[in-house]
């Protein structure tokens, strides 16, 4: 039976939506097949937890865990971490150089798509549309007219590297312009300011299931609150509707791109990527590479429209790792 560490937890805002993922995880793999251990990475302590809860440090040295004077190493890695050191190829380049097998992307794809200047940078060049966009970095002078001018009102200001909509603002006015840019920087020291995209929102994950690359359902978003933020992501003030009401058109090409940013990127694992749809064309706003696994989650609802449970989800995860 294959010893399985399914890491969670990390040192962002988005801990504890990783830790419920974790123990989704824990919760739903095949028992026939694997034992899973949780572990809880937080920048204060590596530890094991047991199912009373109780503590055991891991050995960074190896990524090994002794209890009652028994050494256990992992055969393989399930990533739920979602922000860093998850989800920005922290822990992807740790367990590549330890040779412990991981089932989430390499450490390029992560940091890459971590960093959303960079990832829709990359991806323009093959014809992936983006929103029109102004970069800041902590110190930076802010040009308020500048800005504007560019993004124009309603635009979005986003911290570039985080998760879970924090730090996000929808911005009306000039006068909400600085204070969005404040909260921002409370969650990362780089801002992405992007033009306000009006359409239908959608959210899509592409997998690679028993070797192929398969793009799930599309769901489509449509949030109470002004933009599918934290509140409407985990707390209710959201409809998810799967598959998205669009068209077979559009449908199509949606799954196209989101195949192909896939394919150009090298991806492995589990991505999730948003789109707003405008005139019929799809706009990427970001991928996600360790997307959420909590039961509200788009990964498994969508999962669940194709037919897939959630642990034959997690079983050809960790099959295809162990496969690398």
């Amino acid at each position: 039976m294959k010893k399985i560490a399914i890491i969670m937890g990390g040192y962002s805002s988005e801990y504890k939506i990783s830790l419920t993922s974790g123990n989704v995880v824990y919760q739903n793999l095949d028992k026939t097949k694997f034992k899973g251990y949780r572990i809880h990475i937080f920048k204060e302590k590596w530890v094991y937890v047991d199912d009373n809860d109780a503590e055991f440090p891991i050995d960074k040295n190896d990524f090994s865990v002794t209890v009652n004077n028994e050494k256990i190493t992992f055969d393989c890695v399930f990533n739920a971490i979602h922000g860093t050191p998850g989800e920005d190829g922290l822990m992807q380049a740790y367990f590549e150089l330890l040779g412990i097998p991981q089932n989430s992307c390499d450490y390029y794809q992560a940091a890459l798509t971590f960093n959303k200047r960079d990832l829709l940078s990359v991806l323009k060049p093959y014809g992936i549309k983006s929103a029109t966009s102004y970069y800041l970095n902590l110190g930076d002078e802010i040009k308020q007219d500048e800005i504007l001018e560019k993004v124009g009102l309603p635009c979005f200001v986003k911290p570039n590297k985080s998760g879970s909509s924090f730090g996000i603002s929808k911005v009306k006015t000039k006068d909400e312009l600085l204070p969005a840019i404040a909260n921002a920087y409370k969650e990362d020291n780089e801002i992405i300011i992007e033009s306000f995209l009006d359409g239908t929102e959608v959210s899509v994950g592409v997998i690679n299931y028993k070797g192929e690359t398969v793009v799930l359902p599309i769901t489509e978003i449509v949030s109470e609150n002004d933009f599918f933020d934290y509140e409407a992501k985990y707390l209710g003030k959201s409809q998810e509707i799967t598959p998205a009401r669009i068209s077979e058109d559009i449908a199509e090409k949606i799954r196209a791109v989101a195949k192909k940013a896939y394919t150009i990127l090298k991806m492995s694992g589990f991505s999730r990527s948003e789109f707003i749809i405008v005139n019929g064309e799809p706009f990427m706003l970001e991928m996600n590479t360790i997307p959420g696994l909590t039961t509200e989650s788009l990964i498994p609802q969508q999962a669940r429209a194709a037919g897939i449970s959630l642990e034959d989800l997690f079983t050809n995860s960790i099959e295809l790792a162990l496969q690398k």
